[in-house]
């Protein structure tokens, strides 16, 4: 009987080997990888943020001997009119650029436009030194509706799909600047001035960029921006009782500075 079980195992084992040597060896297929985000490429996209500006016009004179004003006064004046201006607002608007990726170096060459929104006023007065039963008034009032950026960027790739950049380039915004001067000097006198000049100025800053896949990506952005000084001259100071000064020459000036801080979606072309 024994002899009959140990035929019996052996066999049933032959058969079983048999069997899997048939089957061959398997295999398990590996998952496919998605590939990494590619920043090579054109791209347009918007944004929204909030600027925190000032701006410091100033109004002066200048000493004559046949002008309207005592040396004093021409003092007193500049110094009324070294003023500050404040603004705030929301801003906004739209980008394009291209980038060059290169291993985990990204660089480029954006432009962009934007509503500013800048716009304030400030306003001073003062006794005359040499008169002191007559004063003065220096109002200032600056704006600039709109900005446009040309930056160079230069970043590298934290991950594939994280971006790390800094930028910088030229920053142009029309710049207005409206100045008035009054008194009351023996029936008072006034002068105007006005700035319209389209300035360049430079800008810088940092941000940071993320893909989120299909050429979509997210960005936030900090920039300082600094248009410069414009300044104007003019000789229309008039005096209701003594007629024209046009030897009291005025020089009325503005400087603008802000601070952006905005988010933004792009679309990449090709993504």
């Amino acid at each position: 009987m024994k002899r009959i079980a140990l035929a019996v195992s052996l066999a049933l084992f032959g058969t079983a080997s048999a069997f899997a040597a048939d089957l061959g060896p398997s295999y398990t297929k590996a998952p496919v990888m998605a590939p990494a985000y590619n920043w090579t490429g054109f791209y347009v996209g918007g944004n929204v943020g909030g600027q925190w500006g000032s701006a410091d016009p100033t109004t002066s004179t200048i000493y004559s001997p046949i002008g309207y004003f005592a040396p004093s006064s021409v003092t007193a004046i500049a110094a009324v009119g070294a003023q500050h201006i404040n603004s705030s607002s929301v801003t906004g608007g739209f980008t394009a650029g291209y980038n060059w990726q290169v291993s985990n170096a990204v660089f480029g060459l954006e432009g962009d436009i934007n509503y500013f929104g800048f716009k304030g006023s400030a306003a001073g007065s003062a006794v005359y030194p040499c008169c002191t039963f007559s004063s003065f008034t220096v109002n200032s009032s600056v704006s600039a509706d709109w900005l446009a950026t040309i930056r160079g960027r230069i970043g590298f790739l934290a991950t594939p799909s994280w971006l790390i950049y800094a930028t910088g380039g030229a920053a142009i915004a029309d710049v207005k600047g409206n100045f008035t001067f009054t008194d009351t000097y023996f029936g008072g006198a006034a002068e105007s001035g006005t700035i319209r000049d389209t300035r360049v100025g430079w800008t810088a800053g940092v941000g940071g960029e993320y893909a989120v896949g299909n050429g979509w990506s997210l960005k936030a952005e900090y920039l300082y921006v600094d248009l410069g000084r414009a300044a104007t001259t003019s000789t229309n100071l008039t005096s209701v009782t003594f007629g024209s000064y046009p030897s009291s020459v005025y020089t009325h000036s503005v400087d603008l500075k802000s601070n952006i801080v905005r988010v933004g979606v792009n679309y990449k072309f090709g993504g």
